[in-house]
């Protein structure tokens, strides 16, 4: 790919996530498209403002939920791996 071509590329990128941090779905995509080009969905990504006035795009930590069955109370706990056990 040429360097004009490379860098319209990352524009029109650029373009699609600034549709997608404000919480709208680009025109003309679907989600399968979005994930095709490695870029997340709006529900998946946020704009935040720093203290010093930046915009920084951020992703979402996904929400998991684990019913009790699931969860193991020995998966959780702490094992002390020193030869002496301090």
């Amino acid at each position: 790919m040429c360097m004009a071509c490379e860098e319209a590329d990352m524009y029109y990128r650029w373009q699609l996530l600034q549709q997608i941090a404000k919480g709208e779905m680009p025109a003309g995509l679907t989600e399968d498209d979005l994930r095709a080009m490695e870029l997340p969905l709006p529900s998946e990504v946020e704009l935040i403002e720093e203290a010093d006035g930046t915009m920084v795009l951020k992703r979402k930590q996904p929400v998991v939920v684990a019913s009790k069955a699931t969860l193991s109370p020995a998966a959780n706990a702490f094992v002390c791996d020193t030869p002496d056990g301090e």
